[in-house]
């Protein structure tokens, strides 16, 4: 598995925030697949996660703005020097930098196929990129799945099923 890129970051920051910009709005308090947040709580979340991991990074107080801020500061902390010689606290413990890299990637990608889900919009990630999370996810997330955790068990999925729907399945969405 190869490490991620703060350039497959920047692709998918923006491609997230794509999807986004795509959300009419009388869309805003539509269910999505997170059983639990609407299609605005859904869009909270990720910017309060970006908003994380750039604090994490940086030093700074997580103050979360909207959506093209948080990606700003989000890009600028992983941009930084030396930023990905770093060890970081995220919601799972200390990480060296890359793995945070790696769980953000995974986690906006995710949230981006829920959104899609939600708004009848198309999820347009690199297949390389998700292969590369899928992997990731595949080895480090039962570290971190407890029963009462934030993941839900995987779901059943078709094997010829797009990598971003096989992505979406382990990380516990009913694809299909």
């Amino acid at each position: 598995m190869s490490d991620p890129t703060v350039g497959q970051l920047a692709d998918v920051v923006e491609r997230t925030g794509r999807l986004i910009a795509g959300i009419t709005p009388e869309q805003w308090s539509d269910p999505t697949p997170c059983s639990e947040w609407d299609v605005r709580a859904l869009v909270a979340h990720v910017v309060g996660g970006n908003a994380l991991f750039a604090a994490a990074l940086s030093g700074q107080t997580v103050t979360p703005g909207d959506y093209a801020d948080s990606a700003d500061r989000l890009l600028a902390a992983f941009r930084a020097p030396g930023a990905l010689e770093k060890v970081v606290t995220v919601p799972f413990g200390e990480v060296p930098a890359p793995i945070a890299l790696h769980l953000r990637l995974a986690d906006l990608m995710v949230h981006g196929w829920d959104l899609a889900q939600a708004t009848g919009q198309r999820a347009d990630y690199p297949d390389d990129v998700v292969e590369q999370a899928l992997a990731f996810s595949r080895s480090a997330l039962p570290l971190v799945r407890k029963q009462d955790g934030p993941f839900a068990p995987s779901e059943p999925v078709d094997l010829d099923a797009s990598a971003l729907d096989r992505l979406a399945a382990f990380l516990g969405r009913k694809v299909g």
